[in-house]
């Protein structure tokens, strides 16, 4: 609930007193309960990550999606993403963060890390996440981002490959991933028309991609 609605950690122990439905979701009775302060709540997200858990309970609400039948494993749309981050060197070490990088993108030089996902072409839910730095290419992280079940895979152009193209066709698997102009090529017409077709269904995965900005935006300005 917390990612989901852009909550910092004061706000979720304020919503869990003051809104009964989410109050129920979390499995508690009442506000006589002994609710979760912030600074539980903190120290829970933090122990998560140490121990690495977060992964196995994002494939434990798949597994529960999927057995309520809100989740078909029949395609994956990818996409990857910049989350951008100072690159000073102001800190005890006096160097920037080893697992970050620098990349430019569209004549413009970023510094930070890349977020690559795979989600459920028929229901949106994520069901694989893979971190890199920024200058990880996206078609080196498809491999992480499918499933055994997919029948189809969308993504943008720059998950463009003939090899991974050709291994997709020998495997069965649908390759609708966005046809890129070559240098001193236009795309043809029929090109044109597929990438628009596959752009529809393919653009649904950039909602991922706000809800993640805008709680990175909002703890930002916390």
């Amino acid at each position: 609930m917390q990612n989901w609605f852009n909550l910092s950690d004061r706000q979720m122990e304020d919503a869990l007193y003051e809104i009964e439905s989410m109050r129920r979701f979390a499995g508690f009775g009442g506000v006589t309960d002994a609710l979760p302060d912030e600074t539980t709540i903190l120290n829970f997200r933090h122990l998560l990550e140490k121990h690495e858990l977060t992964a196995g309970l994002l494939e434990k609400i798949n597994m529960h999606l999927k057995d309520q039948g809100l989740l078909v494993s029949k395609g994956s749309m990818v996409d990857a993403t910049l989350i951008h981050a100072p690159s000073s060197t102001k800190n005890r070490e006096q160097a920037r963060d080893p697992e970050m990088h620098q990349t430019r993108k569209c004549k413009q030089w970023y510094f930070g890390m890349k977020v690559h996902i795979g989600a459920d072409v028929d229901s949106g839910a994520v069901h694989s996440v893979e971190i890199t730095a920024a200058n990880e290419a996206d078609i080196n992280v498809l491999p992480k981002l499918l499933r055994a079940q997919d029948e189809v895979i969308f993504g943008d152009a720059g998950y463009t490959s003939e090899e991974y193209k050709r291994g997709s066709r020998q495997l069965g698997i649908r390759w609708c991933v966005q046809d890129k102009r070559k240098p001193g090529q236009n795309l043809s017409a029929s090109q044109k028309q597929r990438n628009r077709k596959h752009a529809s269904i393919r653009a649904r995965v950039e909602h991922v991609f706000r809800v993640i900005k805008r709680q990175k935006t909002i703890f930002a300005l916390l």
